[in-house]
């Protein structure tokens, strides 16, 4: 008993300590989104290749490769066993080149936060993105908590869920085709992508 109450304080100031790391998942997406605007910006004089890796870097840490691989694969996922963790490499690897590309140009848009909504391990960020020109398109991020880390599992552009789209198209290629054959495109696409 004498050596549990030696450890006392330090466990509640571990409680009191944990809602100041807590962040919402609005804070973590701007985190990321702000971390994303430094590389564009700092890195705009120098090699492309070089700030494409930077910003990879940046985002791919906040999304949940996993779950939107699972997603994107719906009812094949199952059939895909044995073979799961190698979609999720080609996927990641895929959609990551794809919207690096696309973030990496963001240069003078605005994003402006509208608001969140949690339920418990589940939430999500509207954002606005407005042009230089004032243009805006609407991008909402589908998050659930994983290890005390708020992460992306879709990404909702216009009302389009990048899931379902991406789940259309593989399952439309499986069907024609084989899952050898998305694996094949998805990483020909990426490597595309990349020059």
């Amino acid at each position: 008993m004498k050596h549990l109450t030696r450890f006392l304080p330090v466990f509640f100031l571990a409680l009191n300590l944990a809602p100041a790391f807590a962040r919402s998942p609005t804070e973590q997406i701007q985190e990321t989104i702000q971390q994303v605007r430094t590389v564009v910006n700092s890195s705009a004089q120098g090699d492309e290749s070089g700030r494409k890796r930077l910003v990879r870097e940046t985002l791919m840490p906040r999304f949940d490769w996993s779950e939107m691989a699972k997603q994107t694969l719906g009812k094949h996922w199952d059939a895909a066993a044995g073979r799961q963790s190698e979609f999720v490499a080609v996927f990641s690897e895929f959609l990551g080149s794809v919207y690096t590309g696309k973030i990496g140009s963001y240069k003078d848009e605005k994003v402006i936060y509208l608001n969140e909504a949690v339920d418990r391990d589940q939430a999500q960020v509207k954002t606005k993105i407005v042009s230089g020109g004032g243009e805006s398109t609407t991008v909402n991020y589908q998050m659930h908590q994983l290890q005390g880390e708020w992460k992306v599992y879709d990404v909702v552009v216009e009302d389009i869920s990048l899931v379902a789209n991406y789940r259309s198209q593989f399952s439309r290629i499986i069907a024609k085709s084989s899952f050898d054959e998305l694996l094949r495109q998805l990483r020909e696409k990426e490597l595309n992508s990349k020059n």
